[in-house]
């Protein structure tokens, strides 16, 4: 009987190739996971690295404000007029010695010389209440309402200058035309809060009394400069604080906005008589 003949398997000389493709693709990933580690963004890494200490460490923790550096007691007294009735001239202001407005517009003026100088940074105000105005690309990116590295250190700079007085602090945020529609933010209403609310946060992580604070988005539909162009829609991109002269204006400006707030309209809102106030200059108009 015949036999078969036995045929050789042909042997392949290229299977080397699969080792070297995949030794390519973990060296690929490898690079991909040392630059994510090497981008990441402090302020991010601050607040995650305190919240996971927060709630391994002391569950309690979790409920209060997440500290940034040396944590400071914060008061739970809500904040007071600053002006009593006795106190009350016939402009219906205090008659104190010393202004707080006045003193913490001088105090962001001399500490923000540089942006100020850039017009990065607005200062102004009038007898019931000062506001400060920063564009928003000093403190978040495009499109997202996390603090970046820089805002904390603007913030914290703020917070040194209101934390000595009691009046009532409004932050308000506002954005550009332009829409946005992504899961976290499904339009600008929503960017605008979270940016204010951001704020606000970041002012109660630097021992600001939260009684005092207050936020509020009103999204793309308070623009200062024309939403044609691309300065305009960038001086639309802004966050406001407005420091108040007691509680009864910072609830006038909630119900109006500081943008379409004059210091008379205030004044009747708050339910106080007095004489025609000093025009001046406020954001929106």
């Amino acid at each position: 009987m015949r036999r078969r003949r036995h045929t050789e398997e042909h042997e392949n000389h290229e299977r080397w190739l699969v080792s070297y493709a995949d030794f390519i693709t973990l060296l690929f990933a490898f690079f991909v996971v040392m630059y994510s580690i090497s981008s990441i963004n402090e302020g991010k890494y601050k607040v995650i690295s305190q919240a996971l200490l927060g709630v391994f460490n002391d569950p309690e923790r979790s409920m209060k404000p997440i500290p940034i550096g040396e944590e400071r007691p914060l008061s739970v007294r809500p904040a007071e007029p600053l002006v009593k009735d006795s106190e009350q001239t016939d402009a219906g202001l205090g008659a104190t010695s010393v202004d707080p407005l006045k003193t913490i517009s001088d105090d962001v003026r001399d500490a923000f010389g540089d942006l100020i100088k850039n017009d990065q940074m607005t200062v102004r105000g009038n007898e019931l209440w000062i506001e400060i105005e920063l564009n928003s690309s000093l403190l978040f990116g495009s499109g997202d309402a996390m603090p970046s590295d820089q805002a904390f250190a603007i913030i914290e700079k703020v917070a040194g200058i209101l934390k000595p007085f009691a009046n009532p602090v409004h932050v308000e945020g506002f954005t550009d035309n332009l829409p946005i529609r992504t899961a976290q933010y499904p339009t600008n209403w929503e960017l605008s809060s979270a940016r204010a609310a951001s704020i606000v946060r970041l002012l109660a992580m630097e021992g600001v009394n939260p009684a005092r604070m207050a936020s509020v988005g009103y999204g793309e539909y308070q623009p200062v400069a024309s939403n044609d162009n691309a300065e305009g829609r960038a001086r639309n991109r802004r966050v406001v604080l407005v420091i108040s002269r007691n509680l009864e204006v910072r609830r006038s400006l909630t119900g109006s906005g500081s943008a379409n707030a004059t210091p008379d309209a205030a004044l009747r809102r708050a339910g106080t008589q007095s004489a025609p106030a000093t025009p001046a200059t406020v954001a929106g108009q």
